[in-house]
């Protein structure tokens, strides 16, 4: 295996890196972070890190794309440990910075395949990369994560940029990809909703929607001084495995449903299910047949005795359409439950009564977009 001088290499390339960020001159990134090194050992790393804080400002990073780099080793050396990379592996790399994880990757894979946004990034990990005489091994697609199209890989470790974890982890659980497992770097927070159970204080619309399809790990937790500019808050490392069986449920269905039924969690679903808005938005979804398909307005006006009447009988319709609504939820003995409290199998029980009686919660003509329906999760 082709293996390089790291501390050589390592000090060489960042001086350039330093004076190339120095130079770039943009107007709007919010953060700007003092120069970087590559550490050795701790003791290197402490001092460095020390010296960093007495240092001009080296070069700009973007807050709204996530650049935080990981400068600690011994935590890069732990998240490649606990990714489990073999000789054979391809791996991805979401959000690659100037190559801190990178490098190790390459030294353990086969192949990486790191995708990054950012024009500046791309330029100085490929003049690291090449300096290492690892270039061949390393493929970079210089496109947005969430648009792009990843080719086949086996494994994803990465430090995810955090204003994208959670159409990203959306992505990957349920854009179709087959791999072995995912490693990835996260803000504590997010972290900690994705690893929340049902009861637990955290729980949530997006542990629901992850764990339908895959199994979430906590490996570590990681302090935000590891990080070059320090962020704000810690972060922790997941490991997230795809699960072998998978319900057979409409996703758009089931995005929608969790929508619904978190939008207040504490809430119970009774009590969720009759607001007179939200019976008339399903009634228009629905267009069930025993209703005649009408599409109700949510407000009537009172204008003239023709337009009340008419407002007296969508009103019984709303009514009528809610009786069904809590009818089916007292069928699955889950009127007085709260989201929070309950689990995926549940769900998917009371969703497949809705469904068997013409309730939807999707307009089945149209597509939802995996990013759309993650958004601000």
């Amino acid at each position: 295996m082709l293996q390089c001088a790291k501390s050589s290499v390592n000090r060489h390339f960042l001086r350039k890196l330093s004076v190339q960020f120095h130079h770039d001159k943009h107007t709007h990134p919010p953060y700007k972070n003092k120069h970087h090194h590559d550490h050795e050992d701790d003791n290197n790393f402490n001092r460095n890190q020390n010296q960093n804080h007495n240092q001009e400002d080296r070069f700009q990073l973007y807050k709204s794309w996530g650049q935080h780099l990981l400068t600690n080793p011994r935590v890069l050396d732990s998240i490649i440990r606990n990714s489990g990379v073999g000789t054979g592996d391809t791996v991805l790399e979401i959000g690659p910075g100037t190559g801190n994880l990178t490098m190790r990757l390459l030294e353990a894979a086969n192949k990486v395949v790191a995708v990054e946004v950012d024009n500046r990034m791309v330029q100085a990990l490929q003049t690291r990369v090449a300096e290492s005489g690892f270039d061949e091994k390393l493929t970079i697609i210089h496109k947005d994560a969430l648009k792009a199209d990843f080719p086949d890989f086996d494994l994803v470790v990465a430090n995810i940029p955090y204003g994208i974890s959670s159409p990203l982890v959306a992505k990957l659980v349920f854009g179709g990809y087959n791999f072995r497992s995912a490693t990835l770097l996260l803000q504590k927070e997010f972290a900690t909703r994705l690893l929340a159970n049902p009861g637990d204080s955290e729980f949530n619309r997006l542990a629901v929607n992850v764990k339908l399809a895959a199994d979430v790990e906590h490996v570590m937790n990681v302090s935000k001084k590891d990080f070059v500019p320090m962020p704000k808050v810690d972060s922790s490392v997941v490991k997230i495995r795809l699960k072998t069986e998978v319900p057979d449920v409409n996703l758009n269905e089931w995005w929608a449903f969790t929508k619904t039924c978190f939008g207040k969690k504490n809430k119970t679903l009774g009590a969720t299910f009759r607001q007179k808005k939200k019976v008339a938005e399903l009634l228009n979804l629905s267009k069930a047949t025993s209703f005649n398909g009408d599409i109700v307005e949510h407000e009537c006006c009172n204008e003239s005795d023709d337009e009340e009447d008419e407002c007296e009988i969508l009103g019984t319709d709303v009514n009528l359409f809610k009786e069904r609504l809590i009818g089916i939820l007292r069928t699955a003995g889950l009127e007085d439950k709260r989201p929070s409290k309950l689990s995926n199998d549940e769900l998917l029980y009371v969703l497949s009564l809705f469904n068997k009686a013409g309730i939807w919660f999707h307009d089945q003509e149209k597509p939802r977009d995996i990013n759309a329906s993650f958004a601000g999760l």
